[in-house]
């Protein structure tokens, strides 16, 4: 397997998701799966659970896809994706066709995989199923109206958590999902952001051929939820990256591996501060929130360094 992913390299990828999709300017998701699908060199079928990515590529009669793509409910990508992998193999298995050594991905947000899907999700990585699972991560239930999720910061302004005088956004903690996975025991899990794009195509290589369900949750910033300028995207993920709001690290048959760390771990404030969804926590009586929520940072990013050997 390549070590080091070069331009030229990618430059000679075919278009696997084409312009002229409807996907806002500066959506995360759409910059995710160009660099998921370039690469991966090998035939792909992707399912695709019901969200904006979904909607957006394919608004009859037209598609954004030059590749088999499967639109199931918001719930199932993970137990669509595993049906196709499981008659594929078989139909191999029977002679009826030729192995091509097809890749099968599905894409899902987090309200259809934190949430909703987890289920199915769970249930196709403990059956082994040989698929890779993206949740491109934007924090909410950005499709149907901005609806807080279980992937939704604390603090966070939503349409269902919306910040008052007596609830200031949201009053939980993100779901740690990337963790989750990890339990299940699976070959490959890791967390990525389209910031990186080495870090993260090279995790996408590992994770298609690691022999079995491997999962991987990327931050993908939305600016109609997040409240911040279209162009903003790449440096509003950074930013995240480097206050370790979302580190950058993979579980690989077991073993936790850090795949950056920043030079200098900035206050989670600096990546609040530039997204409107926040605005509200910077009043005086809603300061103590940003404290809450720097201390749970800094919990879980000591707890990954221990569990990568790092601490």
């Amino acid at each position: 397997m390549a070590t080091k992913l070069a331009l030229k390299e990618l430059i000679k990828q075919p278009t696997r998701l084409t312009p002229g999709h409807r996907l806002c300017a500066g959506c995360g998701a759409s910059i995710i799966v160009r660099q998921v699908l370039m690469a991966i060199d090998d035939p792909v079928v992707i399912t695709n659970a019901t969200g904006c990515l979904e909607v957006a590529t394919t608004i009859y009669p037209y598609t954004a896809w030059n590749v088999p793509w499967m639109h199931n409910a918001f719930e199932n990508a993970a137990s669509t994706i595993s049906g196709i992998e499981a008659a594929y193999r078989a139909l191999v298995r029977k002679g009826k066709i030729p192995d091509r050594n097809v890749k099968f991905i599905a894409f899902g947000g987090d309200g259809g995989t934190y949430d909703i899907g987890l289920q199915a999700l769970s249930g196709a990585a403990e059956r082994g199923h040989q698929f890779l699972y993206i949740c491109y991560d934007n924090g909410a239930y950005m499709n149907t109206g901005i609806q807080r999720s279980s992937a939704t910061p604390m603090g966070a302004h939503t349409t269902t958590s919306p910040a008052g005088k007596k609830i200031p956004g949201k009053q939980q903690f993100r779901k740690d999902l990337t963790a989750i996975m990890a339990a299940h025991g699976i070959p490959y899990v890791a967390q990525a952001a389209p910031s990186h794009w080495r870090d993260l195509m090279k995790k996408v290589r590992k994770a298609v051929n690691c022999g079995g369900p491997a999962f991987i949750n990327v931050l993908s910033s939305c600016n109609r939820g997040w409240r911040h300028p279209t162009d903003d995207t790449i440096e509003i993920t950074q930013l995240a990256v480097d206050t370790c709001y979302w580190p950058l690290y993979e579980v690989e048959n077991g073993e936790w591996r850090l795949t950056y760390k920043p030079k200098e771990k900035k206050p989670v404030e600096e990546w609040l501060k530039r997204q409107g969804r926040f605005r509200h926590l910077f009043r005086p009586e809603n300061r103590h929130i940003i404290d809450e929520l720097q201390a749970e940072v800094d919990r879980r990013w000591e707890r990954l360094l221990h569990l990568c050997g790092e601490a």
